[in-house]
């Protein structure tokens, strides 16, 4: 790395942001926190009150001085955009510092449901300026959700010594049959709102402010996932069952098997494993609603387990019926998942049904974007191994994409995602 590649010294903070932003005009800088248009070419002082105009109109979210990383814990927003990169090569160490400044200045005005630029630009004025697909719409409680892929930390920016102890490649897992084209990435964006246009425009300006340092690698649309929260059903995939009934949801919780602690730069954050599930849904509908029952472990339209009533009835995996059968097949996905069954192995799911048209044999395209947190990535790799080798749901679903990154902790204002990487 040469000299050029690092922020001049005795630059402070805010000059580096604008020169971040490539002298496009942006809503807010996160250096300063401001929501006002700043440019590059002609930034004014700020006061902390502008620190407080950076919240989402709805009042669900401020970006930034969070203990943790939105999108993680937030309740599911009904559309998500999930979206991967790779750094073109050539980039740099400060290309990559860059990216990572702008993108934050650029998040905390999205997710305040301002436009990124001047709202009315030259007619002449286009690169860096918002698309404007967006303008009028509220914040549809958006969220972005910043990760970072193990290759991130190989020898081209230099970053070895502060890649995050857990992070690593998936192994090949049972069932995988994924393609490297859906497969990896240095980075990924996890958009998710509850407007699709909305979603589709944070997507689009972060990927378009950084088209000279990354490149596309996959991405997926997942829709139809309305929040599991207080008064509402929990979501259900596109087999018909539900799905997260006994998901994470208590603060105790999150803390014991999602939040990173002493963990250094990644104290408050966490790891994303992502995967796309391919379903073959019009094989599964040719199947009687019973036995679609005994795969899941779960009754289709309460969403109860084969031992109880209702849906948030505990399992009852020692029970057995006639000739001493049990009642919940050892092999169906609730039995094999179930934390009582994996010493109390948990993850936080955050799904979203997906759909791509027609296949190439004419049949319906479609599945789940498999979203999970955890403090520890061997959690999932436990668990996969099990399903992947045994679960009874395996006749039906394809694992065809796959990726894990490190999601760091929110910056506080004045800072941006990932500077501890830099210092």
């Amino acid at each position: 790395m040469t000299d050029t590649d690092r922020p001049t010294p005795g630059v402070g903070r805010r000059r580096f942001f604008q020169g971040a932003a490539g002298g496009a005009a942006l809503g807010a800088l996160a250096a300063g926190g401001t929501a006002r248009a700043v440019s590059a070419q002609g930034a004014t002082a700020t006061s902390a009150e502008d620190d407080r105009e950076l919240v989402d109109l709805t009042g669900q979210y401020r970006f930034f001085d969070q203990a943790h990383p939105p999108g993680v814990a937030t309740l599911p927003q009904r559309h998500a955009l999930y979206m991967t990169f790779d750094m073109v090569d050539g980039s740099t160490r400060a290309a990559l510092q860059a990216l990572l400044a702008r993108w934050t200045a650029a998040i905390s005005v999205l997710m305040a449901g301002r436009p990124i630029g001047q709202v009315r630009p030259s007619r002449d004025e286009a690169v860096g300026q918002d698309t404007g697909e967006a303008v009028g719409l509220a914040p549809a409680t958006l969220t972005v959700t910043v990760g970072l892929g193990p290759g991130l930390f190989d020898q081209r920016f230099g970053l070895a010594t502060h890649k995050p102890e857990l992070l690593a490649a998936l192994p090949q897992l049972p069932s995988d049959k994924l393609t490297p084209e859906t497969t990896g990435g240095d980075l990924s964006l996890q958009v998710c709102s509850d407007d699709p246009q909305v979603s589709y425009h944070a997507v689009r300006n972060l990927a378009r402010m950084a088209r000279d340092t990354v490149a596309t690698r996959w991405t997926v649309n997942g829709f139809g996932r309305a929040s599991a929260g207080p008064g509402q059903q929990t979501p259900r995939n596109l087999l018909g069952f539900k799905d997260g009934t006994r998901n994470l949801r208590q603060p105790v919780e999150l803390d014991q098997h999602v939040w990173l602690r002493d963990a250094g730069w990644m104290t408050g954050g966490t790891y994303q494993v992502v995967r796309k599930i391919q379903m073959t849904v019009e094989t599964w509908d040719a199947d009687r609603v019973s036995d679609q029952e005994q795969v899941i472990g779960r009754t289709k339209v309460e969403g109860a387990p084969l031992t109880g009533r209702q849906e948030f009835d505990a399992p009852d995996f020692a029970a057995t019926g006639a000739g001493g059968q049990p009642v919940i097949d050892p092999q169906s996905h609730v039995a094999l998942a179930s934390p009582e069954n994996n010493g109390g192995v948990t993850i936080l799911r955050r799904g979203y049904n997906y759909t791509d048209g027609i296949d190439q044999y004419g049949q319906l395209d479609a599945g789940l974007l498999f979203i999970a947190y955890m403090n520890d990535p061997d959690s999932f790799v436990r668990l996969q191994r099990k399903l992947g080798a045994s679960d009874a749901l395996n006749e039906y679903i394809s694992h065809v994409g796959s990726g894990i990154f490190a999601i760091p902790p929110t910056p506080a204002s004045g800072h941006y995602i990932g500077e501890q990487l830099f210092t």
